[in-house]
């Protein structure tokens, strides 16, 4: 089994944000593979199971913590199941890569994400894959906390779009062909 975690902020106030593109690739994903999250009773999580031909069984899984304690409920959910840091893809936003653009990686620091941070932290490890998906730096005179968590606007949010669905495209070949041909086709 393989564990692929999006990283984003819980509620309505976070929706169609930068910082929760993470949680859009992983929804995208899902769609595609015709299955729905649903909240976990035991931990702050939503999950989703499927199958990938090529990859296996995957878990799906939206932290509902706030994006800098995403890592705390990795623990719980890889430990039982026997997984490493080896088994898991993290999705999230880099304001260091433009709007559009997609870095993936096999392993790597935090580079300034305090939720890839807080996953890092909790497993100890930077030794997993991760999907950076690009939202671009933010503007002049405007904080980084205001341009990740500010709502994008119509125009944004199909940019975004965009990106997402590529992210999509990127991950299912990360699963299926590692991370070196995907890093080769989608950096």
């Amino acid at each position: 089994m393989r564990l692929v975690v999006g990283l984003g902020n819980p509620g309505r106030a976070y929706e169609h944000t930068r910082h929760n593109a993470g949680w859009q690739v992983l929804e995208e994903f899902a769609r595609r593979r015709g299955v729905r999250f649903r909240r976990s009773w035991r931990r702050p999580v939503q999950t989703a199971k499927t199958t990938l031909d090529g990859a296996g069984p995957l878990l799906l899984v939206k932290p509902l913590t706030f994006m800098n304690l995403s890592g705390n409920v990795l623990p719980a959910l890889m430990r039982p199941a026997g997984l490493t840091a080896k088994d898991l893809i993290v999705v999230i936003d880099d304001v260091n890569l433009p709007m559009g653009k997609l870095r993936i990686r096999a392993q790597g620091s935090a580079g300034g994400h305090n939720g890839l941070k807080s996953v890092i932290e909790r497993l100890g490890t930077e030794d997993f894959a991760r999907v950076r998906v690009g939202v671009g730096d933010k503007e002049n005179g405007m904080s980084l906390r205001e341009h990740v968590l500010e709502r994008l606007d119509a125009g944004e949010r199909r940019e975004l779009a965009a990106v997402v669905s590529r992210a999509a495209d990127a991950l299912e070949c990360l699963l299926v062909h590692g991370a070196d041909q995907a890093m080769n086709q989608f950096n």
